[in-house]
């Protein structure tokens, strides 16, 4: 076993809770508070020039701000730094067409005021380990009526010992909507397995399939997103009929379609890993997308289709990418991004570049050297051989149709794991 430095977050309960409960409060609201004065900025701009600030624009305006000071100075930045993302995010989806995307709202005051997160950094916290204790720090307006900080009692799971790890990054204050806890942001040394071989596997993401693998030796996998469009149908549909769509019911609507996203993310990530340590994989190459939504030669908004845009800003590529890359660690095997410049409409067996040979979504087929392949089993090859272009094996199984006739894994809502699609014979 190899010992590696991993970012890892560890959930703490409250042991002092009704100690600490009104001063956590307090910091929540005032939290809410400054997600609502940013929101009200940021709107006032947009309105005036359609211009969205970036979030050091957004502090160092609101710095003078009274309800800046409610927070140590970092928690405070962190705040405008989640609203300039939540607003950069509404506006990638608004140019790209989906009209049924709506601005980041308020965090209104109504029944019950809104407990927003709170994020301490490296200067806002002070963790005692010793005595399973953490001082968060208060802003000065607060200061002024209460102490100077919270003083928390935590306990984490028994198997976490924090007085172990390499350091502690950030501790952020949570709400699960009937107490507090708090989610601790370490770096820890752990032991990961050695790496299971040599072979390299590539990964392309895509609004058809999510995932299509191209492996070394000459097979391929393709992972389609049939559930998650059914999800994507089905809540739609309920949040439709709700009234409100601020309402304690939409809100649960909301949850549970993001539970089973982040389920779905979770699952495909664990299952790639596990047939990459049974493939005898040492490398994962995923191809870079971060500029999938601009068009190289006017750098605007790519338009990918009324329905294609509207899918393709529903995903979260980072998101899977970095669950992909830390269960990929913890088995020794690395995971690089490459560019997927041209990967699309290149001919992964002679090289050959056409638009035109992307015949419809799902097929490829050479105008030079007439292979026929599965399009996104192409673009995957492509990547792949990006990292890892001589491989002797692949030229002698370019004959058994891998590229055309991919082995396709359904995920089973039932059991909530992927398994092989059936074959259908006659």
């Amino acid at each position: 076993m190899a010992k590696q430095v991993v970012a890892r977050t560890y959930t703490a309960s409250i042991k002092n809770q009704q100690q600490v409960q009104d001063d956590l409060d307090a910091l929540g609201f005032a939290a809410s508070k400054l997600w609502n004065v940013g929101r009200w900025t940021i709107s006032r701009v947009w309105d005036e020039i359609d211009y969205i600030p970036e979030h050091d624009e957004l502090t160092a305006y609101l710095k003078s701000h009274e309800r800046y000071d409610d927070l140590h100075s970092q928690s405070s930045q962190r705040v405008l730094q989640e609203r300039a993302e939540a607003f950069n995010g509404w506006y990638g989806k608004r140019r790209n067409g989906d009209q049924r995307a709506n601005p980041p709202g308020y965090r209104k005051h109504v029944d019950d005021h809104p407990r927003s997160t709170v994020t301490f950094k490296n200067k806002g916290f002070k963790l005692d380990t010793e005595y399973n204790r953490v001082r968060l720090s208060k802003g000065s307006n607060l200061k002024e009526y209460w102490s100077d900080f919270v003083l928390c009692e935590y306990q984490t799971r028994p198997d976490v010992d924090l007085s172990t790890v390499e350091s502690v990054q950030q501790v952020r204050a949570v709400w699960t909507g009937e107490e507090w806890e708090l989610h601790i942001v370490c770096k820890v040394e752990v032991e990961v397995s050695e790496v299971p071989g040599e072979k390299t596997v590539s990964v392309d993401l895509g609004i058809n399939n999510f995932a299509a693998l191209a492996y070394e030796d000459g097979h391929s996998e393709l992972y389609p997103l049939n559930c998650l469009k059914q999800d994507d149908y089905y809540f739609s549909k309920r949040l439709a009929r709700c009234d409100d769509s601020d309402s304690e019911q939409a809100n649960r609507l909301n949850q549970k379609k993001s539970a089973r996203r982040t389920h779905y993310f979770h699952t495909l990530s664990k299952h790639i890993v596990q047939r990459c340590v049974d493939e005898g994989v040492g490398t994962i190459v995923v191809g870079d997308l971060s500029g999938i939504r601009d068009d190289e030669e006017n750098g605007k908004a790519k338009n990918w289709g009324k329905h294609g845009n509207l899918d393709l800003h529903s995903w979260a590529f980072d998101r899977f990418t970095d669950l992909l890359t830390y269960k990929a660690e913890m088995e020794g095997i690395s995971v690089e991004e490459v560019s997927e410049r041209d990967t699309s409409k290149t001919c992964s067996c002679c090289g050959r570049k056409r638009d035109a040979n992307r015949v419809e979504r799902g097929l490829y087929v050479c105008d030079d050297c007439e292979t026929v392949a599965n399009a996104d089993v192409n673009g995957a090859e492509n990547i792949r051989q990006k990292v890892s272009p001589n491989s002797p094996s692949l030229s002698a199984n370019r004959s058994n149709g891998w590229l055309a006739q991919p082995s396709t894994f359904l995920f089973d809502k039932e059991t909530g794991a992927f398994a092989p699609q059936k074959q259908v014979t006659s």
